[in-house]
């Protein structure tokens, strides 16, 4: 099981939720941060999502960064 963490800056997240929706499917243990400004769209349930600046510094967002398998922006 892998931990995979998601940059979400905004913009149409179609093919970012397609990507979530396959890691959650395969057992991955999901992070989504949302970016200042990025809406927080429709997401399975089964992850984590944390909104920088509101309840994640960028300190803490360093270290999951550095903490995760894969980190994906979108």
């Amino acid at each position: 099981m892998a931990m995979v963490l998601h940059l979400l800056k905004g913009g149409d997240a179609a093919l970012a939720r397609t990507v979530i929706e396959q890691h959650v499917g395969a057992g991955d243990r999901v992070t989504v941060a949302l970016l200042p400004g990025a809406p927080a769209p429709a997401l399975p349930p089964g992850l984590t999502i944390r909104r920088v600046s509101s309840d994640l510094s960028y300190s803490a967002l360093l270290d999951l960064i550095f903490e995760a398998d894969h980190v994906l922006t979108w």
